[in-house]
């Protein structure tokens, strides 16, 4: 159970006074009914609104987003638009953050939740969840790049897991990694003199990205979706 003033700050990214003294207005209603308490205690179960707006009560969110280019997957840009920038305003709550980073100009798949542990679990390389990416390449990759990936080649002084690298059509492949370490797609081709022009995450683990999110869109993820993005 939780007090009224804190559930109605976290989820609405207020401060505790603020929450308060909306609270002591009327404006929150608990079950239908209006809640002027701000210690009263509420739980998972309870249908809870303020000013009309429904809040959600679920202790955790997973929110799948389509990145466009341009953006930072961080909680803080520095003067750059972020991706908690894109949520909409009934989804923002305290405590989110993108789980893995996408480069500035790379687009598609990131999970954005508040689930620590979570996030932790999909990105700790011994985990082995394997991210899927659609690349575009200013030249056709060849057979010694393809056993390059596969057998795990070294960056500096990491030696990297191994991946997996599918010719698509023409310039266009498909990389699967099971890590993240920085700039790691464009530095793996690069080490072969090949630059990437467009990169897109499409999956993590066995959820695909949705193909109806437009760019900057996004939805919550169900509990089947969360289980696929464990699947390898």
């Amino acid at each position: 159970m939780t007090r009224l003033d804190k559930f109605v700050s976290d989820k609405l990214n207020i401060t505790r006074s603020q929450a308060k003294s909306m609270i002591k207005s009327g404006a929150v209603c608990v079950n239908g009914e209006v809640q002027k308490s701000p210690d009263f205690k509420c739980g998972d179960g309870d249908s809870i609104t303020a000013e009309g707006r429904t809040l959600d009560a679920r202790k955790f969110v997973y929110i799948m987003m389509n990145k466009p280019k341009g953006v930072i997957c961080a909680t803080d840009g520095k003067g750059d638009k972020t991706v908690l920038d894109l949520l909409p305003e009934d989804m923002r709550r305290k405590g989110l953050f993108p789980a893995g980073r996408l480069d500035k100009d790379t687009t598609g798949f990131v999970l954005i939740t508040d689930d620590g542990d979570f996030a932790h679990r999909i990105l700790a390389p011994t985990k082995h969840i394997v991210k899927t990416y659609i690349a575009v390449l200013d030249k056709p990759v060849t057979d010694e790049v393809i056993s390059d990936f596969e057998a795990g080649m070294t960056l500096g002084e990491e030696k990297l897991l191994p991946a997996k690298l599918t010719p698509l059509d023409g310039c266009t492949v498909q990389v699967e990694i099971a890590q993240g370490i920085y700039h790691q797609i464009k530095r793996m081709f690069k080490k072969h003199k090949i630059e990437v022009l467009e990169l897109k995450r499409v999956k993590m683990g066995a959820l695909e990205l949705d193909e109806n999110l437009g760019e900057g869109e996004c939805r919550y993820l169900d509990s089947a979706e969360i289980n696929r993005i464990c699947q390898k």
